[in-house]
């Protein structure tokens, strides 16, 4: 069982302007300046680390979840919470059963799809407040923990939907679900996460696949030579 998450954790952005060399002639190069774009303060600056304003965004930071979390409906902000808290799929989501979740222990049960490995992970206690609000206002016996209107288990389309919504709200495009996954990751690894716990809190049976979160603060590097 695994316990990384703290009530709070504040994010700054920095900005950074990057230079790119293009070559004219055989022999010269003229510097210009590219794009300025937000550099998190937990991501080494290289090639593969930074996001271009031109490419589609690969995961969110602290800070644009809490935008995201603006959504007017409880259900909607607790199900952004428990994804990105959870590096859910948009699947593992909306098929996340009542019974999964143990209030008395503060335990959920993630079921991850074939290939991928379950797991338990440690409830928040804000998460725990909002999921026993949600389950007040659902009928007695739901078996499914996110409902849409008419009391049936929410769809990942729906799901997909609404973070669209709420994204282009926080003005945040090309909003999607694996966004959370992935912004899950990288938030864990740069907290200090070493890649095989990592891999065991995102259900990856194959941990190759946890090595794309290997861009971390190069703080994490400080002491390890000494003058």
């Amino acid at each position: 069982m695994l316990a990384f998450w703290h009530e709070k954790w504040n994010v700054s952005v920095v900005k950074v302007a990057i230079l790119t060399t293009q070559s004219e002639d055989k022999g010269s190069k003229t510097a210009a300046l590219a794009n300025v774009v937000e550099l998190r303060p937990t991501t080494i600056l290289t090639t593969e680390s930074v996001r271009s304003t031109s490419d589609k965004r690969t995961y969110l930071a602290e800070d644009e979840v809490e935008l995201l979390k603006a959504a007017p409906m409880s259900r909607d902000r607790t199900m952004i919470m428990v994804a990105y808290t959870h590096g859910l799929r948009a699947t593992e989501l909306v098929n996340l059963r009542c019974n999964q979740i143990n209030f008395n222990t503060g335990r959920i049960a993630i079921k991850r799809p074939k290939g991928s490995e379950d797991g338990e992970h440690v409830l928040r206690g804000r998460e725990i407040r909002a999921l026993k609000a949600l389950k007040r206002s659902q009928p007695i016996g739901s078996q499914f923990v996110f409902l849409n209107y008419q009391g049936a288990p929410m769809t990942r389309q729906a799901f997909d939907k609404m973070l669209r919504a709420a994204g282009a709200k926080a003005g945040i495009p090309d909003m999607h679900a694996h966004l959370l996954r992935h912004g899950c990751g990288y938030r864990l690894v740069n907290m200090g996460l070493d890649t095989l716990s990592l891999a065991a809190y995102l259900g990856h049976a194959n941990v190759q696949n946890t090595k794309r979160y290997a861009r971390v603060n190069a703080e994490r590097f400080a002491g390890l030579w000494q003058d």
